[in-house]
């Protein structure tokens, strides 16, 4: 891949990062901005990325779009492991090529190490994953929880423990697949990577920070018309293909308690509710994550709220 990472035109325009927790209208605010600041959209969501995933993911419709080109949705199979590495060299090959049609770039989503890796230039977390060392890590995961798995790193990769919560078990299980994998740490593995894009100094970030009572409320109306347009048929549909129930992209919120469900343990009735309570831990993670983000241009609202897109435009 040609990547130009040469200093950048002081004219260069703005990369504008819309992001926040989920359901408080990021594609909204995203919308509305390509709009009037004539953009394309690279989605900057986790679960996105994956083919087949779209009653929990939020996709838009093609109408929904209104013409307003999106990027790197379903552009892996949910068995892939889509890496934040390679989102970010995904992501830096389509600004390139929207820059180069002289359109206005706008980063779409609420996962957060996506973006820290375009910023941070983790282009070649490539290693390819070891699913019989992943499920053993699953297997770990569900019989002692997440703090067990943290422990573990702790005592392997110190180093690594130390930037990561010890119920993060995502981020956890990770970083002991780079160690048992390269022998290494994972923090020194990722120090050998590409240079940081010269666009990268160009993000702005404008998150969105809505009132939590009505933000949860929202969640759980999400999840049940999830559930009622069909999520269970959709996860089901995928494992009679073949997808395993293991696959990265189920571990996502809003699947992982339907694998379970159709697993035979839990009830559809406890099913719903703690994907509910999944959800709302997850938006209140993003909201703690945004926070200790530096340079971050806080909208206090809902993304389609017409203030909300009145200041953000006031704020480019």
């Amino acid at each position: 891949m040609n990547m130009n990472l040469s200093t950048p035109d002081q004219l260069s325009p703005k990369i504008l990062a819309v992001v926040g927790p989920t359901a408080s209208g990021k594609s909204a605010l995203g919308l509305a901005l390509a709009e009037k600041l004539d953009g394309e959209v690279i989605n900057l969501d986790s679960v996105q990325v994956y083919k087949g995933l779209y009653i929990a993911t939020a996709k838009l419709t093609e109408e929904e779009k209104r013409g307003i080109p999106h990027h790197l949705i379903d552009v892996a199979e949910p068995t892939e492991n889509f890496t934040a590495g390679k989102f970010a060299r995904f992501a830096t090959e389509k600004i390139l090529e929207i820059e180069g049609r002289d359109k206005r770039v706008l980063l779409v989503g609420g996962t957060g190490f996506y973006l820290k890796a375009l910023q941070g230039g983790l282009y070649q977390e490539d290693t390819h994953t070891d699913l019989d060392l992943r499920k053993r890590l699953k297997e770990i995961l569900a019989r002692k929880g997440a703090k067990h798995l943290h422990k573990l790193l702790m005592r392997l990769d110190p180093l690594a423990a130390e930037k990561i919560m010890p119920n993060d078990w995502s981020r956890s299980t990770r970083a002991l697949e780079v160690f048992f994998q390269t022998g290494q740490s994972i923090t020194k593995w990722q120090q050998n990577m590409l240079p940081v894009p010269e666009f990268a100094e160009r993000i702005e970030i404008l998150a969105l920070c809505p009132p939590r009572d009505i933000l949860y409320q929202r969640i759980n109306d999400r999840v049940d018309r999830m559930f009622a347009a069909g999520l269970v048929a959709e996860v089901q549909s995928l494992l009679d293909v073949g997808v395993s129930p293991d696959a990265k992209a189920f571990g996502a919120h809003g699947y992982r308690r339907v694998v379970e469900y159709l697993k035979n343990e839990r009830t559809l009735e406890s099913c719903i509710e703690q994907t509910k309570i999944d959800t709302r831990h997850y938006a209140k993670r993003q909201l703690t994550w945004w926070r200790n983000t530096g340079r971050v241009k806080w909208l206090y609202g809902f993304g389609e709220d017409e203030m909300v897109i009145q200041e953000a435009l006031s704020l480019i």
